[in-house]
């Protein structure tokens, strides 16, 4: 085992114990470069933050600054040939196997950059444009690394990702406030009467996240259509972490405001039935392909 995939083993583990789980799935060699592109993009975060694997105070300066320093290193693992740190010799490898272009990572950057400048989002498709550069570019590159070259397909992963990031904004809207950032659409906000404070949303507050919800289905649809392009060990992991991430909606809507007293998630026994529908869902989509054709949903840039 090389040390970059060593180090980038060792940091999933510790940072990200669901992400762990699923990337069991895959077949060797897809496995170890997916785990060393999550290691990468966590990093990224976690500078930007000034956190370390999310949590533990890490990085100094301001936060532009790290942004910065972050961009220049990822241009040295894209494109030098000196020596870098575990997270970055990552990308360096990841990015040349894959043929990635230098947009991908520089997307995810720019969506941090969006935290960084504390962007107002005033309509759903500001918050897609979000979504896509902090998560949606992340299911491209996922992709890619999956073996995926038709553009088609790599909106269908890219509409994975913007799902999976609306359902985080859904669970952790009252927690984003705290620390002065609010995703939802501020017309939608306006509109229902709501704003984003206190511990549990108010009816108003609610209204907008289930409307949040709603609008990340159409995506979860078409991530799920595309799963007949991928390998099958890699379709049942995509398959799985798209059952477990859409549950975390679903225990929102059933668990009204109250479901706001606690973190929301799932819990392990429950994971692993989803990951059972989730092989379901692998063997039904090549069976019967699903139509979810893609008209008016938000689209990655392609230039």
């Amino acid at each position: 085992m090389t040390v970059p995939v060593a180090e980038s083993q060792a940091a999933i583990a510790a940072g990200s114990q669901s992400f762990a789980a699923a990337a069991k799935l895959m077949p060797a060699g897809i496995r170890e470069d997916t785990v060393m592109l999550y290691a990468w993009c966590r990093h990224a975060d976690d500078v930007v933050d000034g956190q370390e694997l999310g949590s533990a105070p890490a990085a100094q300066g301001d936060p532009a600054e790290r942004l910065a320093r972050l961009k220049a290193e990822t241009l040295e693992a894209l494109h030098g040939t000196g020596p870098l740190s575990p997270p970055f010799a990552a990308l360096r490898a990841v990015a040349r196997r894959h043929d990635f272009p230098d947009r991908w990572p520089l997307d995810l950057i720019d969506g941090f950059a969006m935290d960084v400048a504390g962007r107002n989002y005033r309509t759903l498709n500001d918050t897609l444009d979000y979504s896509y550069h902090v998560a949606g570019v992340v299911g491209v590159m996922m992709a890619r690394v999956m073996g995926v070259r038709d553009p088609g397909v790599l909106d269908r992963a890219c509409d994975l990702g913007l799902a999976f990031q609306l359902t985080n904004i859904a669970r952790d809207v009252i927690d984003d406030a705290r620390i002065g950032r609010v995703y939802l659409p501020g017309d939608w906000l306006e509109e229902a009467g709501a704003t984003v404070e206190g511990d549990i949303p108010s009816p108003a507050l609610y209204a907008v996240i289930l409307r949040l919800l709603d609008a990340a289905e159409p995506y979860y649809a078409s991530a799920f259509a595309g799963l007949p392009a991928l390998p099958a060990r890699c379709a049942w992991s995509i398959a799985a972490a798209a059952r477990i991430y859409r549950a975390i909606g679903t225990r929102i809507r059933r668990g009204g405001p109250q479901a706001y007293r606690q973190r929301i998630g799932t819990s392990g026994t429950a994971k692993a039935g989803l990951a059972l529908r989730g092989l379901a869902d692998v063997g039904l989509s090549r069976a019967r392909p699903r139509a979810a054709p893609r008209d008016g949903l938000w689209t990655r840039p392609r230039a």
